[in-house]
């Protein structure tokens, strides 16, 4: 990760209790003097505020620290994907509409709403960041079977370089990083436990 914390002052983390954005928040929590995190269960770092971003009440809830105030950088970081995704016993088949839809609503349409809505906090600020965490299924010809979680995050690189383009007056800067597996405790465990077949994840 590259050190530009020291810069930023106000950062938001959506996702912040869990994997990365957990480690996200642990790296920054003394760096960021005003570091708000949003997420269903509690973070251990910074401000924590309880949302669920798959409904437009958490995401209101979410953006209220910044509003009318700046804000430096916007990292959402969380996500969610099907029942059994990742493994021999996911099946498309069995994935029910309420399930697709928080696929996409969280993955996909939170973090466009996010942005929406943080425009003219972003605005305030003179280092402007978004970042979307991303998969490998963004690219071409690299989709998984989980097909909610790949549509998601297919949809979500499409989102970014659309909002560069239209934002491109704001000078808001848009990346979406596309890792493999990180070995967060989550995916250790499931390792661990035999949910996932053995991998080395990056470190």
């Amino acid at each position: 990760m590259n050190d530009f914390s020291g810069k930023i002052e106000h950062m938001l983390i959506v996702g912040g209790s869990r994997g990365i954005g957990l480690a996200v928040a642990e790296y920054s929590h003394t760096r960021v003097k005003n570091l708000v995190c949003v997420s269903r269960t509690p973070s251990k770092f910074g401000r924590w505020i309880e949302a669920d971003v798959a409904d437009n009440r958490g995401i209101d809830r979410a953006c209220k620290p910044f509003e009318n105030q700046p804000l430096d950088a916007l990292l959402y970081l969380g996500g969610t994907w099907e029942k059994n995704a990742f493994t021999s016993d996911y099946a498309f088949a069995n994935s029910s509409d309420e399930e697709i839809d928080r696929v996409i609503a969280v993955n996909s349409i939170a973090p466009i709403k996010f942005t929406r809505r943080l425009i003219p906090s972003l605005q305030k600020s003179p280092i402007r960041k978004v970042i979307f965490i991303g998969a490998l299924g963004c690219f071409d010809n690299q989709a998984s079977r989980e097909v909610a979680n790949t549509a998601s995050k297919f949809g979500l690189r499409g989102a970014a370089q659309a909002l560069q383009l239209e934002l491109k007056h704001t000078e808001i800067g848009f990346t979406v990083i596309n890792p493999g597996n990180i070995a967060t405790p989550e995916v250790l465990d499931d390792i661990a436990s035999g949910r996932f077949p053995s991998k080395f994840p990056s470190p």
